[in-house]
C-alpha cells in the first residue's frame, strides 16, 4: 500500500444550488452536496480504494466557502506512484468544470492527518448590503451572496459593543439551533474574534449605485449548528435598534436556544467560510518509512 496517499485539499464553492457541503443521501438526487461532486471527480481518477472525503467544516444549504478543506485517501491501480499535488489539483478541477466548485490547493499529508480534528481555527464572514429592500437593487455579482437590508444605516458602534460581549469562552446555547447532534455536543465554545467593519461590492467600482456593505467576521476553533447566522442576526438586530446591548447580554446569559428571538436568524446567502487554519507541523509529509499510524487522536467536540 506504499502508493496509497492521503491529501489535504482546499476548495471553494458558491453554495446556492447545493444542499450544503456534506454528502446528500442517495434518495436526494435533485440537490446534492458539494461533497458528492468532489467525490465524483475523485472517482473519475479511477482509484483502487473506496472514495470518501472527510470535510473539515460543515456548511448548510445556501452557505458559501472561499476556503473549506477536506482530506482524502487515493491509491492508484497497478502500483502506480501517487499523484503529485499539482496533477491532482488540475485533474480534480477538470472534472468539476460544470460545477460552481473549485479546488484551490492540494498537498500530500501524513497518513494520520485529519482535516476536521487537526483544524486550529475556522473563520466566517457574513456580508450585509444596506438600503436594498429587493435583490434587484444589488449587482448581479452580489444578489445571492449577501443579505440585503432596507436600512440605510446601522448603529455599528452598538453592534461592535455587543460583539465584544460574545468574544471569549461562553455557553452559546442561546445561539445554536436544534439538531440531532445537540445532546452530544457541549454548547461551550471560545469565540476568538467577533468584529464588524466596512465591506465592498464585488464590482464596487463598476456599479451605478453606491451601496454600503458591511462584513461581520467570526473566528473560533469550532462553531455550533447555525451559530454564526444566529450571532449575525442578533448583532444586526442591535444595529437596527430592535435589541439593546443589554438585551443581547441577557440572551447570552439565558443559555437557552428557546430564548433566541423568532425571525432573527440571518439568511444563509450572506455567509462565507473564508479560512480553515492548521499548524504547519501537522501538514509536513514525513520521509519514506517515517509515516505515523492511521488512527488520529480526536476530540469529538471539534
Amino acid at each position: 500500500m506504499h502508493n496509497c496517499a492521503r491529501y489535504l485539499i482546499f476548495f471553494q464553492y458558491i453554495g446556492t444550488k447545493y444542499s450544503g457541503v456534506v454528502r446528500s443521501p442517495p434518495h436526494q438526487q435533485q440537490k446534492k452536496g458539494v461533497q458528492n461532486h468532489i467525490e465524483d471527480a475523485v472517482r473519475r481518477l479511477k482509484p483502487v480504494n473506496p472514495v470518501s472525503l472527510s470535510v473539515s467544516s460543515r456548511t448548510d444549504s445556501g452557505v458559501h466557502a472561499l476556503s473549506n478543506s477536506a482530506h482524502l485517501d487515493l491509491q492508484r491501480s497497478n502500483d502506480k506512484p501517487p499523484f503529485t499535488d499539482d496533477v491532482l489539483l488540475e485533474a480534480l478541477n477538470f472534472h468539476l468544470l460544470s460545477e460552481e466548485i473549485r479546488v484551490t490547493r492540494a498537498q500530500r499529508v501524513p497518513a494520520d492527518f485529519h482535516a476536521r480534528y487537526r483544524a486550529q481555527s475556522r473563520t466566517y464572514v457574513y456580508r450585509i448590503a444596506l438600503g436594498t429592500p429587493h435583490h434587484s437593487q444589488l449587482p448581479l455579482t452580489d444578489h445571492s451572496l449577501c443579505w440585503g437590508l432596507q436600512n440605510t444605516e446601522l448603529n455599528v458602534k452598538a453592534m461592535n459593543e455587543a460583539a465584544s460581549l460574545l468574544v471569549g469562552t461562553h455557553d452559546f446555547s442561546s445561539f445554536r439551533a436544534v439538531n440531532s447532534d445537540m445532546p452530544f455536543k457541549s454548547p461551550v465554545k471560545t469565540l476568538d474574534l467577533a468584529h464588524i467593519a466596512p465591506g465592498n461590492a464585488f464590482v464596487q467600482a463598476h456599479f451605478h449605485s453606491d451601496i454600503q456593505f458591511w462584513e461581520l467576521t467570526f473566528k473560533s476553533k469550532s462553531f455550533l449548528y447555525k451559530q454564526v447566522r444566529r450571532l449575525t442576526g442578533a448583532l444586526v438586530a442591535v444595529g437596527q435598534g430592535r435589541l439593546s446591548v443589554a438585551q443581547l447580554r441577557e440572551l447570552l446569559e439565558a443559555r437557552d436556544t428557546r430564548a433566541y428571538p423568532q425571525g432573527t436568524v440571518a439568511p444563509a446567502r450572506g455567509l462565507f467560510l473564508t479560512r480553515v487554519d492548521y499548524n504547519q507541523a501537522d501538514l509536513q509529509f514525513p520521509e519514506e518509512g517515517e509515516e505515523r499510524g492511521l488512527s488520529p487522536s480526536v476530540n469529538p467536540e471539534d
